[in-house]
């Protein structure tokens, strides 16, 4: 096989124009080792390109993802901040008001730090999932763990219908089903039970929450797993739902809201395709 200088020059200037940046297609219709040679560059470049672009995507994720924590830590850094000031000159009982509601701004800003940075690294890809066969009952109880003390002061209970076996990450899963309880905790009133029911389909198994509350409207779906869009509720940023989804989603699972009919509550279903 004879290649010219031409050739090699052309195929020289095209990879220089592709570092820096410019359109470069070195293929050709031909047979043998040289086009054999050109096409493999050529996947070479697009892979480069790729990398490239995921890790600039990768930056601006994390930007927006500081930019969101910087955001929401504004308000409950200036709640302490102002909180400290009056402390000096207020009575002992008022003191001690002010050092309850400091250290439950300290607790919901380490809650919203750690959620938004776990997002972050399920959404980079960084996250090694681990699936094993685990009982519905077992993630339950590791997620009780978390918000037994949340649902004492509630007086709300919880029970599990059915218990079959799923397939997932335990750790991660148990995470999502947190956030999902902890929203069916918020949203049903006081002395209510909260329901936690499993089974599956020729297509997934799933494991589903349904709350007490007043169920949702059909315009409320959009917005239930954006980011901060439920801060308006008294004990959590809005980031609890979009953490399950992005657990979700990570294990080639999905998270269906059926909203229910007026004051018939709403089930969050963990679907977990096969």
């Amino acid at each position: 096989m004879w290649i010219s200088k031409k050739e090699i020059l052309e195929l020289s200037e095209g990879i220089q124009k592709a570092i820096e940046g410019e359109s470069f297609d070195p293929r050709d219709e031909k047979e043998g080792p040289w086009s054999i040679f050109k096409n493999d560059i050529y996947t070479l470049m697009n892979l480069e390109r790729e990398q490239r672009s995921a890790a600039v995507e990768e930056k601006e994720h994390l930007s927006e993802y500081l930019s969101d924590i910087s955001h929401q830590l504004k308000t409950p850094v200036s709640s302490i901040l102002l909180m400290t000031e009056l402390m000096e000159d207020a009575p002992k009982d008022k003191q001690k008001e002010f050092l309850f509601c400091i250290k439950k701004e300290v607790r919901h800003m380490e809650w919203l730090v750690t959620a938004l940075l776990k997002m972050a690294k399920i959404d980079s890809m960084n996250v090694n999932f681990h699936k094993d066969k685990v009982q519905a009952g077992e993630l339950l109880d590791l997620a009780m763990e978390s918000i037994e003390i949340m649902l004492d002061i509630r007086n709300q209970t919880v029970r599990l219908k059915e218990d079959i076996p799923l397939v997932c990450d335990r750790k991660w899963t148990t995470e999502a089903l947190i956030n999902l309880l902890k929203n069916a905790s918020e949203c049903s009133q006081e002395n209510s039970e909260i329901l936690v029911d499993s089974g599956e389909n020729p297509i997934y198994r799933w494991i589903s929450v349904t709350d007490q509350g007043k169920g949702l409207k059909k315009d409320q779906l959009a917005g239930l797993f954006r980011r901060f869009e439920g801060t308006h509720k008294e004990n959590g940023y809005g980031i609890g739902l979009p953490l399950a989804l992005s657990i979700m989603r990570a294990q080639n699972g999905e998270i269906e809201v059926q909203p229910g009919m007026e004051k018939e509550g709403t089930t969050f279903v963990m679907k977990f395709y096969k």
